[in-house]
Parts: structure tokens; C-alpha cells; sequence
């Protein structure tokens, strides 16, 4: 039996917990799963449920756990962090969300981990407050992780500007879809989205959804990667 709250003592319903999100480890090395694990196992409403040393072992680990979020190093032996992402989101009813984790910012292996399906990317020197933030986003996933990083991948990385593919998405999107995605790379969440639009919250939900719907994309970011990729968004 659940317990009772004052909430529902007053008369007022009973008070419904909040499922923790809950965090599969993914890291080559020791020491950094214990600092990570120490520091989300001392937030509440975080859970870390389960670890890995490498890529393959990920993809076992999350396919028997199911977590909400993996953070995976990028770099691993037998299976890399991008190859993982793909076996994981392939191969997994509801796949969890993904954050790559690495050394270097503007690395391809980091673009390739977004285009594999990653929903963004941490760096190992993030202090404790910044990875914790990064997970509970990510949870969340209604803002773009760093969008500023991601326009800088995309510049640096994204295949060349294409007119015909981007006149064919252009086509598939209603012209606030249209809009709506162009505010999407920019990094603004749905609030933002919805007073830049002038338009409530729950009708910006339903055009992201639209726009994700029409990219055939999981996420926020995916759809931010393939509007750079078909030179519907500029990073330049």
C-alpha cells in the first residue's frame, strides 16, 4: 500500500512519487565510473542502476536493465561508443537516451556519435553540477544539450549544403514546422519557442512532435543533426 502523504490526509489525493531516472555507466575506466557514480548517486531523483567497461557489455547491460540514460565513453575497446549507440537504439523497444562522453569537443567521433543517434555529449572535465544537469536534459528532453557545441560540430563536420534536400524537407513541413525547427537549432526550449512564437506551450509540443514525426528522427537533437546534414539549417 502506498503511504499517505499530508496531501492526502487534507483530502487532497494521494501524493504520487516520482520515478528516478535511472543511469547505465558506460566507461573503460574504473576510476571514472566510481566519480561518476558517486556524483549522480548523491542527487536525488537519480539513479545509477547498472555499469560497463566496454561497448559490447553496454549493450547487454542496457537491453537487461533499461535504463532512461546511458553515458557513454565515446572511445572503448572491442566496441567503440558510437557503434554501441547503434546497437542500442536498433535493437531496443524504447531505447534509452544516450550521452556520449569524451575528451575533446569538436571531434568528429562526437558528430558521428550525434548522427548515430547520441542525444548529445558531455565532456569528462564537466564538473559535478554540470553533469547532473546534463542527465536530468537529456531526461527531459525538451531543450537541445549544449546547442552552441552542436552548431560547432555541424560546421565543422556535416556533410556539404544541399539545395534539392533542402527544398524536399522544406516541402514536408508545415511552415511553422518550419520555424519550429529553425528555433530548435538555435537551442531554445519549448518555453522559449512558445513565447518566441507567441503560440502556448502545448501547441509548440505538438509541431516538435510534428517535425519529429516528419524527420523520422527519436529526439530534439536528431532532428537539429539532419536540418544541418540537408542544409535546411546553416551553421555558418
Amino acid at each position: 500500500m502506498a503511504p499517505v502523504g499530508p496531501a492526502a490526509a487534507a483530502g487532497r489525493g494521494p501524493v504520487t512519487a516520482v520515478a528516478p531516472i535511472r543511469v547505465v555507466l558506460a566507461d573503460d575506466e574504473h576510476l571514472v565510473r566510481t566519480a561518476l557514480r558517486v556524483i549522480l548517486g548523491a542527487e536525488p531523483g537519480v539513479e545509477v542502476v547498472g555499469e560497463a567497461a566496454t561497448g559490447a557489455e553496454a549493450v547487454s547491460v542496457v537491453r537487461a536493465l533499461r535504463p532512461d540514460i546511458v553515458l557513454m565513453d565515446v572511445r572503448m575497446p572491442e566496441v567503440d561508443g558510437i557503434r554501441a549507440t547503434e546497437r542500442i537504439l536498433a535493437g531496443t523497444d524504447d531505447p534509452p537516451r544516450v550521452i556520449v562522453v569524451t575528451t575533446f569537443e569538436n571531434d568528429a567521433y562526437v558528430y558521428d556519435a550525434l548522427r548515430a543517434g547520441a542525444s548529445g555529449f558531455l565532456l569528462k572535465r564537466a564538473g559535478a553540477d554540470e553533469l547532473v544537469q546534463a542527465v536530468k536534459l537529456v531526461a527531459r528532453s525538451d531543450s537541445l544539450l549544449f546547442p552552441a557545441a552542436v552548431r560547432a560540430l555541424a560546421a565543422a563536420h556535416a556533410a556539404p549544403r544541399s539545395d534539392d534536400r533542402a527544398a524536399a524537407l522544406r516541402e514536408r513541413l508545415s511552415e511553422r514546422e518550419a520555424e519550429v525547427l529553425r528555433l530548435l537549432a538555435t537551442g531554445l526550449s519549448n518555453t522559449e519557442i512558445a513565447t518566441r512564437m507567441t503560440l502556448g506551450p502545448a501547441t509548440i509540443k505538438t509541431h516538435v512532435a510534428g517535425v519529429l514525426a516528419k524527420l523520422g528522427v527519436r529526439d530534439r537533437t536528431q532532428a537539429v543533426i539532419a536540418a544541418y546534414e540537408c542544409g535546411f539549417v546553416s551553421p555558418r
